[in-house]
C-alpha cells in the first residue's frame, strides 16, 4: 500500500493538487477579510471554507487524482500485477492526506488572520471545528473520485458543488440528517456557533444542541466507509471490463 501511495504522490507532480492545497485557504481567508473582516472575519471565513472552498478543492483535487488513468483507460494500472481495489484505496487515503493537510494550512492562516482582526474563536475551538470539517467532509472523497472517474473533471466538481448548496439549505432542517451534504455545516452551529447560512446562530437557537455532532459524526463514518467499499468495487469492475 505504501508504494501505491508513493505511486499516487508522484502523478500529482505534474498537476494543480500541490497548489490547490495553498491556493484554497488563502483565497478562502482573502474573501473572509475582504467580504467581511473585523469581528465577523473568523465566522465568515470558516462559513466560506467549509460551504464552498474546500468541497470545490477537494472535488477538484479528486478528479486531477483519477483524471491521468481515466484518459488512459486505466492501461497504466492494468499493465501491474496489483489488485484494483488497492489502487482505489490508496487514492482515497492519499486524497484523505491532501484533505487533512489543506485543514491544517487554513488552521493556521486562520490563526495568522486572526491577529490582524478580532480573534472570535479560542484555540480549542478553532481546533475541534477544524478537525470535524475535515472528518464530516471524508465521504465525499469516494463519491468525487467515482465522478471524476465517471463523468470527468467538470460534472465532479459541479455535482460536488450543488450537493454542498443543497446541503447548505437542507442543513436548517429537521431532516438534515437525510442529506449527507448537510452533515458538515449543521455541525458547526453548535461548534462554532455559525448557521448553515453563516448567520451568527442566536443564543437560544435550537440548532446549538450538541446532539447533532455524535449522530452527524456517525453518519459521516459510515458514509466514508460503504462508499469506500463499494466504490471500490465498481472500480475493480471497470478494470475488469477494460482488461
Amino acid at each position: 500500500m505504501l508504494n501505491l501511495l508513493l505511486a499516487e504522490r508522484l502523478k500529482w507532480k505534474r498537476t494543480a493538487i500541490t497548489k490547490i492545497l495553498w491556493i484554497a485557504p488563502l483565497i478562502t481567508l482573502l474573501l473572509g477579510a475582504g467580504l467581511m473582516g473585523g469581528p465577523f472575519f473568523q465566522t465568515g471565513t470558516y462559513n466560506w471554507w467549509y460551504t464552498l472552498l474546500l468541497p470545490s478543492a477537494l472535488a477538484m483535487t479528486c478528479a486531477f487524482a483519477i483524471e491521468k488513468d481515466r484518459k488512459l483507460k486505466l492501461a497504466s494500472i492494468l499493465t501491474l500485477p496489483i489488485d484494483l481495489t488497492k489502487v482505489w484505496y490508496s487514492k482515497i487515503v492519499a486524497c484523505s492526506i491532501w484533505l487533512l493537510m489543506s485543514t491544517m494550512v487554513f488552521f493556521f492562516m486562520m490563526n495568522i488572520g486572526g491577529t490582524f482582526f478580532d480573534s472570535h474563536y479560542t484555540l480549542l475551538q478553532q481546533i475541534v471545528g477544524c478537525f470535524f470539517i475535515f472528518f464530516t467532509m471524508l465521504w465525499q472523497i469516494p463519491v468525487c473520485l467515482f465522478l471524476a472517474a465517471k463523468f470527468g473533471i467538470y460534472i465532479a466538481i459541479l455535482l460536488n458543488i450543488v450537493g454542498t448548496v443543497i446541503g447548505v439549505v437542507f442543513a436548517m432542517s429537521k431532516l438534515w440528517y437525510l442529506m449527507p451534504y448537510s452533515i458538515t455545516p449543521r455541525m458547526m452551529v453548535p461548534l462554532l456557533h455559525i448557521l448553515p447560512n453563516g448567520l451568527p446562530a442566536s443564543v437560544n437557537s435550537p440548532l446549538l444542541t450538541t446532539t447533532s455532532l455524535l449522530f452527524g459524526s456517525l453518519i459521516a463514518c459510515l458514509l466514508f466507509i460503504a462508499l469506500t467499499f463499494i466504490t471500490a468495487l465498481w472500480f475493480q469492475k471497470k478494470g475488469a471490463i477494460h482488461q
